[in-house]
């Protein structure tokens, strides 16, 4: 399980924008969003992580580890 904090992700199309980003850079990939929390969790293999991270800051977003 990879899990961020993303702190500018505040609202429903942020998550929404999150979960499309990361499911074109790991298809198949389960993501959990807690938007309350602003954490963003992705049932993916640990090699996938500067992938996934990419993929939420070319969304637009800024993720922490």
């Amino acid at each position: 399980m990879i899990e961020y904090r993303v702190h500018d992700m505040t609202c429903g199309h942020c998550a929404s924008t999150i979960t499309k980003a990361v499911q074109q850079a790991a298809p198949g990939a389960a993501v959990n969003i807690d938007i309350e929390q602003h954490l963003v969790r992705v049932d993916a293999s640990a090699q996938m992580q500067p992938v996934i991270e990419n993929a939420i800051r070319e969304a637009g977003y800024t993720p922490e580890s």
